[in-house]
């Protein structure tokens, strides 16, 4: 991919907002300085990027994910993107995932990866496209069956231009939630933003049923989805002139008829880009995990209508891009400061439960929660080296409770 404004948006930052792998740990001086000068510089999702996760009738999981070669090599020497599209398969009864294999390969990059599954079983991919687009990317996409046989494969285009997109499903609906153009200027070390976030629906052969202005020919982008079996939740960023925050924005979509709810602001001073949504099914309400701009982690419920029913107003601050794992009425989502956090929801609250100490360093590449069991999850994060796997035993003895700090009480 061509080193555009979309793409380095974030790249000054995100040191700020995350927690990145120490390349100095023990060794001797000579052993450090040689791993400070081979460690991964510049923006990191140069080397993967997007990581999504989709299960059959049979409980086996494919995941994707964009990763510039295995392992992963980085930008080229003329400083572009490399990315392609990998899969890899993974069972509850299996240590790890089973060796990747490359699902698309272009010139240019294909990243970030987004996934869904349809009701009947059938796959939507999409990503930003670097390759063979008269703009600097495209929003493509491709759909195929379940074990991945083409229905309508790649390369389609949600929108020449398009970009930052991700995809859900609804019924047998897709839904692709999508930004466009540009706006120079403002942001993050005033690069500029996107203009407007938009949303496309389309059956289960991946034909376009509908095409919806969410906000359009405004400075808001980096839309986020998740998918109930009747709405989708839309969530993303609004620019703040002359700010270094931004408002954090939902509204939810019945892609039967394409009616949407009235957007509203949910925090006001949001950390960029970090935030992220999934639906739990067990309490019917959908689950938003954020960042202030001043570090403190925040969690929403939000219904149907794309009302809040419950907040917690403070928590340990999260992670870009990383994903939320659900279990019952149970969420789980990473911290920036190397942790596991446990929320415990009912329909009308919100708790920090408690927290675990993470075996692996979370990055702002992407990560996912696989469920394992009741009491056990399967994290997979992308990394500079690679992907990054570890497990986490939720029984009640390995869960730390919170102190008063994550609770801001001290």
């Amino acid at each position: 991919m061509r080193t555009t404004i979309a793409v380095l948006v974030v790249a000054a930052t995100v040191a700020a907002s995350c927690v990145v792998p120490s390349a100095l740990a023990g060794g001797t001086k000579a052993a450090k300085a040689a791993k400070a000068a081979s460690a991964p510089t510049g923006d990191l999702r140069a080397y993967m990027h997007g990581i999504g996760a989709v299960s059959d009738a049979q409980g086996v999981t494919t995941v994707f994910f964009s990763s510039s070669g295995l392992p992963p090599r980085g930008a080229g020497r003329d400083r572009n993107w490399t990315h392609d599209v990998y899969v890899a398969r993974w069972t509850p009864q299996q240590p790890k995932l089973d060796r990747p294999r490359v699902f698309i390969s272009r010139p240019e990059a294909q990243e970030p990866v987004s996934v869904a599954q349809n009701d009947t079983g059938r796959v939507m991919v999409s990503f930003e496209d670097g390759w063979n687009t008269p703009n600097e990317v495209s929003q493509r996409y491709g759909v195929y069956t379940a074990d991945l046989k083409d229905v309508k494969p790649y390369p389609n285009d949600v929108l020449s231009g398009g970009h930052s997109g991700h995809v859900a499903a609804v019924g047998s609906r897709f839904v692709v939630f999508y930004s466009n153009d540009w706006v120079n200027g403002g942001g993050v070390d005033n690069l500029g933003t996107g203009n407007g976030v938009y949303v496309k629906t389309y059956d289960a052969d991946g034909a376009l049923l509908q095409a919806i202005d969410v906000a359009p020919r405004v400075r808001e982008w980096w839309p986020m989805i998740a998918a109930s079996p009747i709405r989708a939740l839309l969530v993303w960023q609004q620019y703040v002139s002359g700010e270094t925050y931004a408002r954090l924005k939902v509204a939810t979509l019945d892609p039967s008829t394409g009616a949407l709810s009235e957007p509203r602001v949910i925090a006001d001073r949001l950390l960029y880009y970090t935030y992220a949504a999934a639906y739990v099914p067990s309490i019917d309400r959908f689950v938003v995990v954020a960042t202030t701009d001043k570090g403190k982690g925040f969690a929403q419920l939000i219904d149907a209508n794309g009302q809040t029913t419950a907040t917690l107003d403070c928590m340990p601050a999260s992670v870009r891009e990383a994903g939320i794992a659900v279990i019952g009425e149970r969420a789980f989502a990473p911290s920036q400061d190397g942790r596991l956090l446990h929320l415990k929801l009912a329909p009308a609250s919100i708790e920090l439960a408690g927290t675990q100490a993470s075996p692996i360093a979370w990055t702002y590449t992407g990560s996912v929660g696989l469920v394992r069991s009741p009491t056990q999850l399967h994290w997979v994060a992308t990394s500079p080296k690679g992907l990054q796997e570890a497990d986490f035993d939720l029984k009640a003895a390995n869960v730390k409770a919170p102190d008063a700090k994550d609770l801001c009480r001290g």
